[in-house]
């Protein structure tokens, strides 16, 4: 073999190799950038699912937030009103002497009493005073009836001047959470038609209270 032919020969050689090179490097280039656009879709994947996510959680959380907005809503606490059948009055005798007021809640959902009742007896102009506070300076007694519960307040009758004489009829209005507010009313009670004997003369009534007791101790004429 001449020398000639020789270096034709590795020349051919080194440019097969030179090739073969270039080739498996674009090969590497091509598999690295198939493999990075692989992640980042999956990455892309991800995040879309997570924000899908996210979103139905907001969506979760604002339809819980406008249930529990109706809910409480649903549980306001209405006013009482005043009936002829809803009050009733009746004459206790003796040293402790008084006469009782007894509301009835005859509904099933619950009930709010504010302060004190307004009674007009004879259809008197101003109601019977109040025993704790004043029309003006009322003290926020505040309860609430339960359905088919009850509430008492308590008119002193244990001397001859608040005893006074014996009364036709009584107005009943129900106040409300201000001294100048009233809720429902009014409601007249005629004494003679349900033949009670109610007596009723310069004295004053309590608050509304949940038991008798309550209200009896309240007028000073408790046991």
């Amino acid at each position: 073999m001449t020398a000639r032919r020789s270096r034709s020969r590795s020349a051919a050689y080194a440019a097969l190799a030179l090739g073969l090179a270039g080739s498996l490097a674009l090969t590497g280039c091509n598999s690295h950038s198939s493999k990075k656009s692989k992640r980042s879709s999956s990455s892309k994947s991800k995040m879309s699912s997570s924000s899908s996510s996210k979103s139905k959680k907001r969506r979760i959380i604002g339809g819980g937030a406008a249930a529990a907005g109706a809910g409480t809503a649903s549980r306001r606490v209405p006013d009482c009103y005043p009936s002829t059948y809803k009050v009733t009055f009746s004459q206790q005798t003796g040293p402790k002497s008084h006469v009782a007021v007894k509301f009835k809640n005859s509904t099933s959902r619950d009930c709010k009493l504010y302060n004190a009742p307004l009674l007009r007896f004879n259809n008197a102009k101003d109601p019977l005073p109040l025993l704790q506070g004043t029309p003006g300076h009322l003290d926020g007694t505040r309860i609430t009836v339960p359905a088919h519960g009850y509430a008492y307040a308590v008119i002193p009758t244990n001397t001859a001047a608040t005893k006074g004489t014996e009364q036709k009829s009584v107005t009943i209005d129900f106040m409300g959470i201000s001294a100048s507010s009233v809720t429902h009313g009014p409601a007249t009670v005629n004494f003679a038609e349900k033949r009670l004997h109610i007596s009723v003369g310069k004295s004053k009534v309590t608050n509304w209270s949940s038991s008798i007791h309550g209200a009896q101790l309240a007028g000073g004429v408790g046991q």
